[in-house]
């Protein structure tokens, strides 16, 4: 049995343009600057955590941000799209017998209400959440135990490097998917299990058993 975990944002759906436009929007109110074209490139290129750094956003408030900013993100739903072809990778990967999660630092409902419109909720065994920036890998980890699972059974899929980080934390293999906020380069530096650079990749990851 293989588990295959998927982060939300910038892996499964495209919300990366407007969760710039929002984290702008609060900049003022939470006492950082808000991010240029300039800023946003060097971002890419940073880790999470050089990049949270460079962003001058205080630490202490994080917290207080990631839950408006769900709260935002909300009214974003219903003009969020999925990445091309992610659809018909995760229904492929379901009937292949995976079983799907998402780990995320979005909101189970905000979660919930995109995955009930892309009428892909039921392909999605498992959702689990958190407001901390970089407290993934304490989420895997639950769900390791909930589902008594040994962590060489789960691959967990993210477009960051803290996505890398938890999984090497937890234990579990890494896929960097470089669609998302961080580029292949940063990524490829905090040496994941695999690097995809398009959903498909996922289908032919895990169909050919020879990968592993």
């Amino acid at each position: 049995m293989k588990v295959i975990l998927f982060d939300f944002d910038g892996t499964i759906v495209n919300s990366v343009d407007a969760g710039i436009l929002i984290t702008n929007r609060l900049a003022k109110e939470f006492g950082f600057p808000p991010f240029d074209e300039e800023t946003l490139e060097e971002l890419k290129n940073l880790g999470s955590r050089g990049a949270l750094k460079r962003s001058q956003i205080p630490v202490w408030q994080l917290p207080f941000l990631i839950r408006r900013f769900t709260y935002e993100l909300k009214q974003e739903i219903p003009h969020l799209k999925l990445f091309p072809q992610m659809q018909e990778t995760l229904l492929e990967l379901k009937q292949q017998g995976y079983i799907l999660g998402i780990v995320s630092t979005n909101s189970v409902k905000n979660i919930e209400e995109f995955l009930r419109v892309q009428k892909l909720l039921s392909v999605f065994d498992v959702i689990s959440t958190n407001y901390s920036l970089f407290g993934k890998s304490r989420l895997i980890q639950k769900i390791i135990r909930q589902q008594k699972l040994h962590p060489n059974q789960v691959y967990y899929v993210g477009d960051e490097t803290r996505d890398i980080e938890a999984a090497k934390k937890s234990g579990v293999r890494s896929i960097a998917a470089t669609w998302g906020l961080n580029s292949a380069e940063i990524l490829l530096k905090y040496e994941p299990d695999f690097l995809i650079n398009h959903p498909t990749e996922l289908r032919n990851l895990f169909i050919d058993k020879a990968q592993f």
